[in-house]
């Protein structure tokens, strides 16, 4: 390597550390604005193509995506708040009380039950509870901050997507083909994820919504509720239809608490989740997406599971994006490694 090459990788390398020192509080939101751009590569594709202006198209896409991340957030943080201000201590207390009841006459969940459902117990849940929510309104406004500079990235990059994504693969240590190659992969990973997420908050909440509705409760809040819940792996929509259940059980009646809990199990979990919604996401994976990838349900599970687990709310799509990543350069390394 020359004298003037090994100037220019310095710099270069000095100029990214000042640049990650400068941005580093960026970096999660640029990240996810840049798979998420990738995710909708096909969409904002068909808006420059329909309405012949990149920048109109952003602003489209971007506008979509606004809605998307902020509409569900907002409209539970206004109607959340006045949920929980109604609070009825009183219901959930009862509601404890005859979950202890039932556990009590099984030998093995008897001394939990007393310890761990006691009327004492309960109020402290509560207190816990309430200080939870203090501590999330404050975690709530960086993530609003988050979201709005992924919004915000989320434009631009799209505006300029083309080169954005040019002088990525020319910064790619590998040869054009490869590196292109590598990015279409993970955009189609990407892609799929992506709609399979929102295909599941969506239809899922809904069907929860419109069986909250009609007995006669707030659907399009508790529909939201579950949409959320739903992307949670393994525990997923139980997290709201079963103290739903236990507290229109105390408050209503026991035919109205079996009919929401078996509406759930069977229709949603069962039938939607299991049958209707893998076809949903083929329909749009073949027909919209025209994608023939081949993904691994499994792995795409676990990469979500392991997101979450270390980002939170953006690991359900850092996760499966990171994952992707890390195949796509695996199948490079053994191209080489077999040359």
């Amino acid at each position: 390597m020359s004298r003037a090459s090994l100037m220019v990788t310095a710099l270069f390398i000095l100029a990214l550390v000042g640049a990650y020192s400068v941005y580093q509080p960026f970096l999660l939101s640029l990240t996810v604005a840049v798979l998420l751009s990738m995710a909708t590569f096909n969409l904002t594709k068909h808006l420059v193509d329909f309405t012949g202006s990149a920048k109109v198209s952003a602003g489209i896409s971007t506008l979509l995506m606004t809605l998307l991340l902020f509409a569900p957030i907002v409209y539970l943080a206004t109607v959340g708040v006045s949920y929980i201000a109604h609070l009825d201590k009183q219901g959930v207390q009862e509601s404890f009380a005859a979950l202890r009841a039932l556990v009590e006459d099984l030998p093995l969940f008897k001394g939990l039950a007393h310890e761990y459902m006691s009327d004492e117990k309960v109020a402290e849940y509560i207190k816990l509870f309430t200080s939870y929510l203090t501590v999330a309104g404050s975690t709530g406004i960086g993530f609003v901050k988050n979201m709005l500079f992924v919004v915000l990235f989320y434009f631009f990059i799209n505006y300029y997507g083309n080169r954005f994504f040019d002088t990525i693969l020319e910064i790619l240590p590998v040869e054009p083909q490869r590196g292109e190659r590598m990015m279409k992969e993970v955009s189609a990973t990407m892609e799929i994820v992506f709609y399979s997420i929102i295909v599941t908050a969506i239809f899922e909440g809904f069907l929860f919504g419109v069986m909250m509705s009609y007995f006669g409760f707030n659907g399009l809040f508790f529909g939201v509720i579950y949409g959320f819940a739903s992307l949670i792996p393994i525990v997923g929509g139980m997290v709201v239809w079963a103290p739903v259940s236990l507290y229109v059980w105390t408050k209503v009646d026991a035919q109205t608490a079996l009919m929401i809990a078996s509406y759930s199990i069977i229709v949603i979990s069962i039938i939607a989740d299991t049958f209707v919604k893998p076809m949903i996401i083929e329909v749009i994976k073949k027909d919209f997406l025209k994608s023939t990838l081949q993904i691994n349900s499994i792995l795409i599970f676990f990469s979500i599971l392991a997101g979450m687990s270390t980002y939170g709310f953006w690991g359900m799509i850092l996760g499966p994006a990171i994952t992707s990543f890390l195949i796509a350069i695996t199948k490079v390394y053994i191209d080489y490694k077999e040359r």
